[in-house]
């Protein structure tokens, strides 16, 4: 007969149960005394998920998750939806992870907002890849600053389709006029992960900039978001 006991320690844990424990404990100092950079990918997804899955090895499925969205940025691109379909991933760790990624796009927001005057900080586009550059539609923001060129407010302005986003002139100037704006920096995203500009895109930056020019409001400049990527209208010469 085979002696089980010795697969456990004095608490009854079984040494399957104490492998993983240690394995936790592990990962944790590490993260405290090195950083995110001291770890893999995998686990810093492990890490994240041993506060949603508690008593379970999370190691297979935190690969089993960079597998299936094809990386740590896919995966917290990912919807509750497509994470709950994974299996392993309940309700709880399907939440956590876009509730990471939610808080982590508030905080680069916050950041850009209290930041001293700007045109197009490192911050700023920093929070704009964040929160766009995982969508899979387009959507199109605008952000509006005062005379001192500080940030007023970060509003989204229209969502598309996957290859299109409608937006007229006429609407960013009236949100414009509403926060009292004296210059505006126009944002939007290309899903395809493509940041040139289309042809649509400088004839609709053309037509903001001369209709806010009559109102005395500056473009200070469009920026198009594809993945971790950006295009700067200022950056290329498109604006002056």
């Amino acid at each position: 007969m085979i002696d089980r006991k010795k697969d456990r320690d004095p608490a009854g844990r079984s040494a399957s149960v104490l492998g993983w424990t240690g394995h936790r404990k592990r990962l944790k100092e590490r993260f405290r005394l090195h950083g995110l950079s001291s770890l893999h990918d995998y686990e810093s997804l492990e890490l994240l998920l041993f506060y949603a899955v508690p008593r379970k090895d999370v190691k297979p499925l935190a690969k089993e998750l960079i597998l299936a969205f094809g990386g740590l940025r896919g995966v917290l691109d990912a919807s509750f939806e497509d994470l709950e379909k994974i299996p392993g991933m309940g309700e709880n760790a399907s939440l956590l992870l876009p509730l990471v990624k939610a808080l982590g796009s508030a905080y680069l927001k916050e950041r850009a907002l209290e930041g001293e005057q700007l045109s197009c900080t490192e911050d700023l586009v920093r929070y704009c890849m964040a929160s766009m550059g995982g969508l899979k539609d387009e959507r199109f923001t605008v952000i509006f600053l005062n005379t001192r060129n500080r940030i007023i407010e970060v509003e989204d302005i229209q969502d598309g389709t996957v290859n299109q986003a409608v937006v007229y002139p006429r609407k960013i100037l009236e949100k414009a006029l509403q926060h009292k704006a004296s210059a505006m920096i126009l944002v939007h995203n290309h899903p395809s992960g493509n940041t040139a500009p289309s042809e649509a895109d400088v004839r609709l930056t053309r037509a903001v900039q001369e209709t806010a020019k009559i109102l005395d409001i500056r473009i200070h400049d469009h920026l198009i978001i594809g993945g971790n990527r950006y295009f700067s209208f200022r950056g290329e010469g498109l604006l002056r």
